[in-house]
């Protein structure tokens, strides 16, 4: 039976409809009770950050040092290197991007709240002293904006403040390259305040001199240098307008050589080594040893000008000068070898001319003789040999006049002029005295030089601090 009593005036059905209505009711107007305390609480915490900002800065002017007229500031500062690089040995600069944080007491900003620390934007720095802190070795420096700026501000109840800024920083590296390509700098980066001595303002480092800087392995891949390390510092220095405090932090660079082997030191030593393979070839090809000496010299001047592209105009002379210099010198010395092999070879060739057209005028004039006298056979070979050896002794024959013998048998054009090919000559086409020295003397001087250069540089410190 649904219908119990109809003249009480309900059903059954229609009691269970209510009771299903009743339950959602009860359970929105539960949610809507603890919604409301929560939105109430956090607008009474919101009230309370505000009023502590509103009474922070209620009185506060931002024209004035913490403390000022009485102890010094001290503003403990360290840096977070996010990339290093590049380095410009032109321009003697390098660049890199960093988050330098600065942190300072300021008991005018103590409070007490629900809040240990506020976390604030870039607004409020705006509204507070800052340290004027600058770059003293900077040449650009850009503060990041994108999307806004990139300023970390936290303040805590002890009047502790925290700021921390991204910034790119383009600063001077003096560098003196007497030692390039395997020379070291260390690069420095000064900083401190602009316009307050150390009687109100000192820097030290936040946590201490070994890890107050920090440059991660993937923030320092250079192409041509290893950042082998840093190092921090502080010193004073002294001006007219008063004593200030100079934190320093030095980053070690030691260059890498791969570049300089491939590009000048293999090509210097490949075209000596040219040079002297010019010594085996006979003296008599003449054309072949003068392309020789003529292209190695050609290609030392190509290599020592390139060389020096990537360096900046310094007045003295680097290690790699020193060698491409050497290595001039070896080949220039095989061209100037191969001329005296050719003037001392044509001398001796002359010299054979002349002796062998003095040995037959010798001999035509001991006929000579013998067929005047009618005594040909009375003609003994002791007579032709002291006749030939007077005239070997003589002045050459084409100085003689001409009366002297019916037909002169010296044509002066028959001898060798500087710079000809030698004739073939048993006597004179063998090797040159000056080659077999060469062979031996030029590879073992060269070897020496190469040996004492890489020792030298090599084992040397070569890195160069900044002055």
């Amino acid at each position: 039976m649904l219908i119990l009593k109809v003249d009480q005036g309900f059903l059954v059905v229609g009691c269970l409809r209510g009771m299903a209505f009743i339950f959602p009711c009860l359970f929105l107007s539960c949610v809507s009770s603890v919604w409301g305390n929560q939105h109430g609480d956090t607008s009474i915490y919101l009230d309370n950050i505000t009023r502590i900002l509103d009474r922070l800065l209620d009185g506060y002017d931002n024209r004035l040092r913490p403390g000022f007229g009485g102890p010094v500031t001290e503003v403990k500062t360290d840096i977070f290197v996010t990339s290093f690089g590049p380095v410009s040995d032109v321009e003697m600069e390098y660049t890199m991007d960093v988050f330098f944080r600065q942190t300072w007491i300021d008991e005018r900003l103590k409070f007490e709240g629900p809040i240990e620390i506020l976390r604030l934007n870039n607004l409020m720095v705006s509204k507070i002293w800052t340290p004027d802190t600058f770059f003293r070795n900077g040449k650009r420096s850009i503060s990041h904006n994108m999307t806004t700026p990139n300023k970390l501000f936290r303040i805590m109840q002890n009047g502790t403040i925290l700021y921390t800024m991204r910034l790119t920083i383009n600063a001077e590296c003096p560098m003196r390259l007497m030692n390039f390509p395997m020379d070291g700098h260390a690069c420095p980066l000064k900083f401190g305040s602009y316009a307050y001595p150390m009687s109100e303002i000192v820097y030290t480092w936040k946590k201490g001199p070994l890890s107050s800087v920090e440059v991660p392995e993937e923030s320092s891949s250079l192409l041509q240098y290893d950042l082998i390390g840093q190092t921090v510092s502080s010193e004073r220095l002294k001006s007219n307008t008063g004593e200030y405090v100079i934190m320093t932090v030095h980053f070690h660079l030691q260059r890498k050589m791969g570049f300089f082997l491939i590009q000048t030191y293999i090509p210097c030593i490949m075209t000596v080594i040219l040079a002297q393979v010019s010594f085996w070839i006979n003296k008599e090809s003449v054309p072949a040893r003068t392309v020789f000496g003529i292209t190695t010299v050609l290609t030392m001047t190509t290599l020592s000008i390139s060389a020096r592209h990537s360096l900046p105009k310094v007045s003295y002379a680097t290690a790699m000068d020193w060698f491409i210099a050497v290595c001039f010198a070896f080949v220039f010395s095989a061209l100037i070898e191969f001329a005296a092999v050719n003037y001392f070879s044509t001398l001796q060739a002359n010299r054979e001319l002349r002796k062998a057209a003095a040995m037959k005028a010798a001999a035509q004039e001991a006929a000579a003789v013998a067929a005047a006298t009618g005594n040909e056979g009375d003609v003994s070979s002791v007579d032709a040999s002291s006749i030939l050896k007077k005239r070997m002794n003589s002045a050459p024959l084409f100085d003689r006049p001409a009366k002297t013998f019916p037909n002169p048998p010296v044509n002066p054009q028959a001898f060798l002029q500087q710079g000809s090919a030698v004739p073939a000559n048993n006597v004179l086409t063998g090797t040159s005295i000056i080659d077999k020295y060469s062979r031996i003397l030029f590879p073992l001087s060269f070897g020496a030089f190469n040996l004492v250069y890489w020792i030298v540089y090599l084992t040397k410190d070569t890195m160069e601090m900044s002055r």
